[in-house]
């Protein structure tokens, strides 16, 4: 393994340790023994980054971002992974100013439900990733997506549940229920899969609780890690 990937991690630490894990089990079951992944990790105080995303401050949070993922390339990283959806607000950005690869979340998950035979998709994430633009557009204008994002009652539900519990390791039997019929009512809608988009979601619900195929962005974003680290 000649390769290194940079996690930009830290928001929060609850699914960052879940990228750390699911990367090596993944480098161990292909290559056997004690093969584990070659990591960097920068990783924020998410309370920091959390303020700027609530105060609407994204050009300070870009320059943020910025710095970490050349501080990890200067480390010899290889490619970069932005570990949650929100921050992928200023992917683009970060891209422009690193000479590496940022491996985006939403390519292994557009292409995991094109694989599936799906074009209709309800999502679940942050409220600045249901009701902005960055990661539906992807979704969208690259690969020819359609993406349904739940009513304004319950995206505030959804983003609630994140911030207040799941971001704060607290994984909670009602807020399990609130999200399952979040889910359904997104199908009733005409959702055939539900894209689990928050790196934290993946804590609370799976495909247990979803009448339709679901699509966690943790583990299919980790997933893309473990190819960069295991190609030749």
């Amino acid at each position: 393994m000649a390769h290194i990937v940079g996690l930009i991690g830290g928001m929060s630490w609850e699914s960052s340790a879940h990228y750390y894990r699911l990367i090596n089990a993944q480098v161990r079951d292909t290559l056997g023994g004690l093969h584990s992944g070659r990591i960097l990790l920068w990783s924020f105080d998410f309370a920091e980054i959390e303020a700027l995303q609530h105060a609407g401050d994204w050009d300070t949070a870009t320059r943020r971002m910025i710095d970490a993922a050349q501080r990890l390339q200067g480390a010899g990283a290889t490619a970069i992974v932005i570990c949650t959806n929100t921050m992928h607000r200023m992917a683009d950005a970060v891209q422009a100013a690193i000479a590496i690869p940022l491996l985006h979340i939403a390519d292994p998950t557009a292409e995991a439900i094109k694989a599936a035979g799906l074009q209709r998709v309800g999502l679940l994430g942050t409220a600045f990733t249901m009701e902005q633009d960055f990661y539906r557009g992807r979704l969208t204008q690259v690969h020819g997506l359609e993406v349904l994002v739940p009513e304004a009652d319950d995206r505030a539900a959804v983003h609630r549940i994140i911030y207040d519990e799941l971001v704060q390791g607290q994984v909670l039997p009602a807020s399990r229920e609130t999200y399952r019929a979040v889910m359904q009512r997104l199908v009733d809608h005409g959702a055939q899969g539900i894209i689990l988009g928050c790196t934290e979601i993946m804590l609370l619900v799976g495909a247990q609780d979803a009448t339709v195929p679901v699509f966690d962005t943790t583990t299919l974003h980790a997933q893309a890690a473990g190819r960069h680290l295991l190609a030749e």
